[in-house]
């Protein structure tokens, strides 16, 4: 998959939800808000965050992840 959009001086990958696989990683949640694969991560450690983790692999699923946006709107997502 090549990146489609160039935004705030880096490519992103995903120009709608209905593109993003069925689980996400650290990576996909720093494309899908254009910040720090680091900061992402940090996301999965979050209370609120709807994390699944499978050994030493962090990752949300798409839907909680949209639902967990949904519920975020205009909030504050300092990690």
């Amino acid at each position: 998959m090549f990146p489609s959009l160039f935004q705030g001086g880096r490519w992103l990958i995903y120009k709608d939800f209905e593109e993003l696989p069925l689980t996400l990683n650290a990576k996909d949640i720093a494309d899908v808000l254009g910040i720090s694969k680091s900061y992402a991560y940090n996301l999965f450690y979050r209370k609120d965050f709807p994390t699944l983790t499978i050994g030493k692999r962090k990752i949300v699923r798409k839907d909680k992840f949209l639902l967990w946006l949904d519920e975020h709107e205009g909030g504050n997502l300092d990690a």
